[in-house]
C-alpha cells in the first residue's frame, strides 16, 4: 500500500504544527459538501470513498518524509517527532457510493481531533472531487444512452495515469459497460474491451485484407473500423464480405465501428446497407468526440447506433474541469463542550450548516425521491417518531428565510450519513463495483426526469429541519451581534 501522507497542500501541515504547538487538541467536525451541481445539471453522483478509506487507514510518515519535512526548515524537532507515530484515529460517517447527491447537503462527516482532521483535507477533497464529477458526467452519458452500451475510451485524453485509472473506476460505478483501460480492468474487475485503430487498416495493403486478418485472428465478436478511407464506399462493403464469411462459419456476433463523420447519416446508411445484405446481426458502434448532448440527440433521431465509445468529452469531464466540493468546520470541542460554528457570508448560499448533521431522503408512493432534510443528530429519535407517524414534517430553506412547505404525501425515509471508519479503522465492508453500479442504476431510477433532463433541470429540494433553521439563526444572529464596524 502506498503512504499518501504528503499528498496535502502545505497549509494544512503549517496548520497543523500550528495546533500542535499551541497545544490545541480539541476534537472538532468537518463535513464535506458540493456547493452547486456539475455541468448545470440536476444531480451529482458520489464516488471515491472506498479508495479514500484505503489511503487515510494509511496514512504515516516515514523517514522520508520526516527527512523531505525538516528539509524546509519550517518544522521544528518536536512536531517531527510527533508525526512519526501519527497515524489517522478519526471517525468517518458518509453516503453509499453511487448515491445522489445534491448542493449543500453533507455527503462526508468528519470527527476527530483538530490536527488530524485538518491534515486530511485536501486528499479527502481530491479523492472525492474527481471521481464524483467523472461519475456525474458518465451517469448523464448512460442516461442519454437509453439503456444502451456506452464504453469508456479514455485513457489516452485522461490528466496522468492516476486521472484515467481513477475515472475508469467512478464511470464503472456510474454505468459505463466496459472501458479501453487495461490495468483499470485488472485493478477493479472492469470488463476491458477493444479491437482496433486505424493504424491497423493501414498497415495492410488493403482494407479488405487487413480485415479478413482481423477476422481470422478474432472471429467471436469481430468489430471493423470502417471509416479509414470511405465509410460507405469501402468500409461497410468490405465489412459485409467479412461478416458474409463468417456466417458461413456460424459466427453471429461482430459489427462495425463509426469514428468519424455524419454519425447520424452513416448509421442509418449503413444499418440500411447491413441488412440488404442479410448482415441483420451486425452491431454499429459509434465514437468520435461524444458526450450526453450528441447521444441524446443522435437517439432523438432514431439513429440505429448499439453502443457508445466516449472518451476525450468523458474522462476530462468537459466543459466542467472540477466539482465544487468544499470541507469546511461545522463543530468544535470548547471546554469540555460541544459547540456549533458557521460561517457567515454576505452570500447567503456560502454560509456554512453548523453541528452535527445528518439527511433523511423522503420517498413517494412510487418510490420516486421526494425531498431531502438535514437535521441535528440530537433530533433523530423525534424525527423518527413523526416520520412513522407520517406526521407533516416542516422543511425550512436552507438559504432563504422565510421560505418553508411541509412534507405530507410521503411512504418511506432512508437515513443517508452511515459509519463507514471508527477510530481510523475501516468498519464497512468493501462493495463490489457491480453492485456500486446496480446501486447507482437503481437511484437514478428514483429520480424524477424533471431533474435528469439537461437543459434547464428541476432543483430538487434540500431543507433544514426545524431545530437545525433555528440554530442556524441564532448563530448568525450572534454573529451579527458581535461584529464591529
Amino acid at each position: 500500500m502506498r503512504n499518501l501522507s504528503l499528498l496535502t497542500d502545505f497549509y494544512e501541515l503549517t496548520m497543523m504544527q500550528g495546533y500542535f504547538l499551541s497545544e490545541k487538541r480539541e476534537n472538532v467536525v468537518f463535513d464535506y459538501f458540493i456547493r452547486k451541481n456539475p455541468f448545470k445539471g440536476g444531480y451529482t453522483i458520489f464516488a471515491g470513498l472506498e479508495p479514500l478509506l484505503d489511503e487515510l487507514s494509511n496514512i504515516s510518515f516515514g523517514k522520508g518524509e520526516l527527512e523531505y519535512l525538516e528539509d524546509t526548515g519550517l518544522f521544528k524537532p518536536e512536531f517531527l517527532e510527533y508525526l512519526k507515530g501519527f497515524t489517522f484515529s478519526g471517525d468517518l460517517y458518509a453516503v453509499k457510493e453511487g448515491e445522489i447527491v445534491f448542493p449543500n447537503e453533507p455527503v462526508v462527516r468528519v470527527e476527530g481531533n483538530l490536527m488530524e482532521t485538518q491534515l486530511i483535507e485536501s486528499l479527502l477533497l481530491n479523492f472525492l472531487n474527481f471521481q464524483s464529477l467523472i461519475a456525474t458526467k458518465t451517469a448523464r452519458i448512460v442516461h442519454a444512452a437509453e439503456n444502451k452500451p456506452v464504453l469508456e475510451f479514455g485513457l489516452r485524453r485522461a490528466q496522468g495515469q492516476d486521472g484515467a485509472i481513477s475515472a475508469a473506476r467512478a464511470s464503472y460505478i456510474a454505468g459505463i459497460a466496459a472501458t479501453s483501460n487495461t490495468l483499470a480492468g485488472k485493478m477493479y474487475g472492469i470488463p476491458a474491451k477493444g479491437t482496433m485503430a486505424h493504424s491497423w487498416v493501414m498497415s495492410f495493403d488493403s482494407e479488405l485484407e487487413s480485415f479478413r486478418e482481423y477476422a481470422k485472428i478474432y472471429p467471436e465478436n469481430c468489430i471493423l473500423l470502417v471509416d479509414t478511407y470511405d465509410t460507405l464506399k469501402s468500409g461497410v462493403p468490405n465489412a459485409i464480405k467479412i461478416f458474409k464469411d463468417l456466417q458461413k462459419q456460424g459466427v453471429d456476433d461482430f459489427g462495425i465501428r463509426l469514428d468519424s463523420g455524419d454519425l447520424e447519416y452513416l448509421s442509418k446508411r449503413a444499418r440500411e446497407m447491413l441488412d440488404d445484405a442479410n448482415c441483420q446481426e451486425a452491431k454499429i458502434f459509434a465514437s468520435s468526440e461524444l458526450d450526453e448532448k450528441i447521444v441524446e440527440e443522435l437517439v432523438d433521431k432514431n439513429s440505429p447506433i448499439d453502443a457508445w465509445g466516449i472518451g476525450t468529452k468523458l474522462i476530462t469531464a468537459n466543459p466542467d474541469p472540477a466539482l465544487s466540493g468544499v470541507y469546511k468546520l461545522v463543530g468544535r470541542e470548547n471546554n469540555g463542550k460541544f459547540q456549533p460554528v458557521i460561517k457567515v457570508s454576505n452570500n447567503p448560499v456560502k454560509m456554512t450548516n453548523p453541528g452535527i448533521k445528518n439527511v433523511m431522503r423522503f420517498y413517494d408512493r412510487d418510490g420516486m425521491m421526494k425531498a431531502d432534510l438535514i437535521y441535528d443528530e440530537n433530533e433523530e429519535d423525534e424525527l423518527r417518531n413523526r416520520i412513522d407517524n407520517k406526521d407533516r414534517i416542516r422543511f425550512h430553506h436552507p438559504s432563504i428565510e422565510y421560505a418553508h412547505f411541509d412534507m405530507t404525501d410521503y411512504k418511506y425515509t432512508e437515513k443517508q450519513l452511515k459509519p463507514v471508519m471508527k477510530d481510523g479503522k475501516i468498519i464497512q465492508n468493501h462493495h463490489n463495483l457491480d453492485k456500486l453500479q446496480k446501486h447507482c442504476h437503481d437511484q437514478m431510477h428514483s429520480l424524477h426526469s424533471t431533474h435528469k433532463r439537461f437543459l434547464h433541470p428541476h432543483i430538487y429540494k434540500v431543507s433544514l429541519s426545524n431545530k437545525l433553521n433555528e440554530m442556524k439563526k441564532r448563530l448568525i444572529a450572534e454573529h451579527k451581534k458581535d461584529e464591529s464596524f
